[in-house]
């Protein structure tokens, strides 16, 4: 299990990007801009760059929905290993067999 207040450190960020998300879609689509000049272009640099760290999609983590563990995690089902391989041997996902060759 891993600590909570990673955990809720993870909700914040994503908080944080979606709060941002348009600002600084808007604010890199002027900073690609060429036909405005490079004193507006610089300016808009000078505002992305001033958004909080943690409003950046790369500092999100993908972690376990159930135990918040970060390694070992599959995108497709949201769940760490772990996990995954509990909620598989129950049948709680359909569709889901262990391989057998």
């Amino acid at each position: 299990m891993a600590k909570r207040c990673m955990v809720n450190r993870e909700l914040k960020r994503a908080k944080l990007v979606n709060k941002y998300a348009a600002n600084s879609a808007e604010l890199k689509k002027q900073m690609l801009d060429m036909s405005l000049t490079a004193d507006q272009r610089d300016a808009a640099a000078k505002k992305f760059h001033a958004l909080p760290r943690n409003s950046s999609p790369t500092r999100m983590r993908n972690r376990c929905e159930i135990t918040g563990r970060p390694h070992g995690y599959f995108r497709k089902f949201g769940l760490s290993r772990n996990k995954l391989r509990e909620h598989a041997m129950k049948g709680d996902i359909p569709g889901l067999v262990m391989a057998s060759w």
